[in-house]
């Protein structure tokens, strides 16, 4: 045992390494702390359409910038907000639903990024950004998901009580005067950037799983909002943490054990969280049946 913790210690003095580490404890964290509200909003379904929006974007950032960092997260950014806007422009013109909209947009711009891929330089490869490496992640990297970590967190962290009464009580939140449609774009915007911080982790297809799992997690703990969002940050974080040591030893994709982790601390939520567990629930209806 000594031997192994030796070896991993020494591995992680290794700057790549140190790199991916710190970017999947920010990633997680930002990731996790937004997952409260998309379980709360009850909008998995539209994180993972936004998610795949992405594509086309980072492929013209590629196209028109050159690869880098910042090219990929602009490209990101702009397609992720014409996917998200668009389909609330277009949901309300033709009495369609949202989702109905975002399905039909996501799955084409997830089609033109594909294409658009294939005309980028040949150092460019798609795997990159549909599945992600941190192992590969730069220094520009990490202060791109610093910088997102540090402004959606704060952001949300000072807007969390009207954030919580719009979600909540919509019609009261407006009524006495809270901006709601604007809160609603502030959330827009910051689940585009944490989607974005986690795509040199976890890429396009599995960025779903960070952003929506450690809440889910969480919920079946707690009860309290602010609980929620803090927790899932915890467990975002150091789930990602732990799955990129795991990825290391056992020389498995950084984020495919990053999701398979954090679907791990799901099933065991599941099984014996406090509030919604299975076996407590089932031990309370027995006492109540004995009783």
């Amino acid at each position: 045992m000594s031997e192994w913790w030796t070896g991993l210690w020494e591995a992680f003095e290794q700057p790549h390494l140190q790199r991916a580490l710190w970017l999947c404890l920010l990633a997680g964290f930002s990731n996790g702390f937004v997952s409260g509200i998309v379980v709360l909003r009850k909008s998995a379904l539209m994180v993972s359409s936004l998610s795949h929006s992405l594509l086309p974007g980072i492929a013209i950032g590629v196209l028109v910038a050159g690869l880098s960092p910042w090219s990929a997260f602009v490209g990101a950014a702009v397609a992720g907000l014409i996917v998200g806007l668009g389909s609330v422009l277009v949901a309300r013109g033709a009495r369609l639903g949202q989702e109905t909209v975002l399905a039909v947009f996501y799955s084409a711009a997830f089609a033109a990024g594909i294409l658009l891929l294939s005309y980028a330089p040949g150092a460019v490869q798609i795997e990159q950004y549909l599945f992600g490496n941190v192992l590969f992640a730069s220094d520009d990297d990490l202060r791109v998901v610093f910088w997102v970590c540090a402004v959606t967190v704060v952001t949300l962290a000072a807007l969390q009580r009207p954030l919580l009464v719009m979600l909540f009580e919509p019609a009261a939140a407006q009524s006495a005067g809270v901006p709601v449609r604007s809160l609603q774009y502030v959330l827009l915007g910051a689940v585009i950037l944490v989607l974005i911080s986690s795509l040199q982790a976890v890429g396009c297809i599995l960025a779903v799983g960070l952003l929506v799992t450690p809440g889910a997690c969480v919920a079946l703990w707690v009860t309290s909002p602010a609980a929620l969002l803090w927790g899932g940050a915890l467990v975002g974080s150091v789930g990602a943490a732990v799955a990129l040591v795991a990825a290391h030893h056992w020389d498995w994709g950084p984020g495919s054990a990053i999701v398979l982790v954090m679907s791990g601390l799901f099933l065991l939520s599941w099984l014996v969280g406090k509030r919604h567990g299975v076996l407590p629930r089932w031990w309370r209806g027995r006492k109540a049946f004995d009783n």
